[in-house]
Order: structure tokens, then C-alpha cells, then sequence
């Protein structure tokens, strides 16, 4: 099935508890978040595949560019760029937004996801998702 690239779109509140001992947003929770997102764009490829989800394989090229306070929303986009047999690669961009200030790009990341399949055990197994990017 042909899709068309499509930005995803995803946001989170920063609470005092995401927060890092300096006060900002603490990485690893940026990275789970944007974890999120990125299955919400594989997710929505593999509409009307064989496969039954899509698991993280890689996190390439993460850059954090500018810090996120608490009481900030962090908006994150999603775009599919490719399609393998069984993997889908996805570009992430995550926005920053204060109360009184403009958006600014607090991190930026390429996740790889792989596409699997459920068996009649419970286990999963990586499969073909048959899914074509229109360019």
C-alpha cells in the first residue's frame, strides 16, 4: 500500500517531575517522548498490514539543541523519510514553547522502527510490512 509522508504530531507538558537536577527537561524523558511519537507515525503506516506493530531498532543522531523548562510544552513532529522491507525510518523535530515566548527546536533525532508480528504464544517476530512511501 502507498502512503504519503505525512507530519505526526504530539505533545507533552513539562512537569516537575521530568525535570533534571538543574531544572530542565531531563533527557532520557525527551527521548521517551519523542519514542511516542515516532510509534504514533510507524503506527499509522502499518494501517492495513500484516504487522501488528512497530518496536524501536535504533536512535541515531539525537542532538539536544536548547533546554525546556518546566510549565513548557514540548511539541513534537513526525515524518516517516523511508521505508524498508520491515523497517521505517522517521525523522523527529521537538519544539519548545513557553508561555510568552515563540516556539524554538529543543531536539531533533532519526529513530528506526522495525515492524512485527504477533504469534498465536504472545511472542513477536519481525515481518514484512509491504508498505510503500510515495515520494
Amino acid at each position: 500500500m502507498k502512503h504519503k509522508a505525512e507530519t505526526v504530531r504530539y505533545s507533552q507538558l513539562v512537569m516537575p517531575q521530568d525535570a533534571n537536577v538543574v531544572g530542565t527537561l531531563f533527557g532520557g524523558q525527551m527521548i521517551s517522548w519523542m519514542d511516542i511519537a515516532v510509534s504514533k507515525a510507524a503506527h499509522r503506516i502499518l494501517k492495513n498490514s500484516p504487522a501488528d506493530a512497530a518496536v524501536t531498532r535504533a536512535i541515531d543522531a539525537t542532538e539536544f539543541k536548547e533546554p525546556v523548562y518546566v510549565g513548557e510544552w514540548v511539541n513534537f513532529e513526525a515524518i516517516v523519510t523511508n521505508l524498508g522491507r520491515s523497517s521505517i525510518k522517521v525523522n523527529i523535530k521537538a519544539f519548545a514553547e513557553g508561555r510568552h515566548d515563540e516556539r524554538r527546536l529543543a531536539c531533533v533525532s532519526e529513530f528506526t522502527m522495525v515492524a512485527v508480528k504477533q504469534h498465536d504464544d504472545g511472542t513477536y517476530t519481525k515481518c514484512l510490512h509491504g508498505q510503500i512511501l510515495d515520494s
